[in-house]
């Protein structure tokens, strides 16, 4: 039997979300969305846990420092082809 399992929940219809963006440098981009702002906050406190836990590496690399904030974003102003951020994809070389 073929069964198909969404790991990530649909938002619902807002024309509001709330956003987790990321900023590395100069760079910004949006990190995740959510429906509530409990949740960004939520996504944004384990995003820098994640920074903390891997920051004498990125030291060691060189990298600018992740940092995470939450701001309301209009479903619209979302790039046609956006999709998460992977939370560790720094470690990759992946994170922009």
């Amino acid at each position: 039997m073929s069964q198909i399992v969404s790991f990530t929940p649909r938002l619902p219809q807002l024309d509001v979300l709330w956003a987790v963006v990321a900023r590395q440098g100069r760079q910004a981009r949006i990190a995740d969305i959510h429906a509530s702002r409990s949740a960004a906050e939520a996504d944004r406190d384990w995003r820098a846990g994640q920074v903390r836990a891997y920051l004498q590496f990125l030291i060691g690399e060189r990298r600018p420092i992740p940092k995470y904030s939450v701001q309301q974003v209009r479903r619209s102003d979302l790039p046609r082809l956006w999709k998460p951020l992977p939370a560790l994809g720094f470690l990759r070389g992946e994170f922009f």
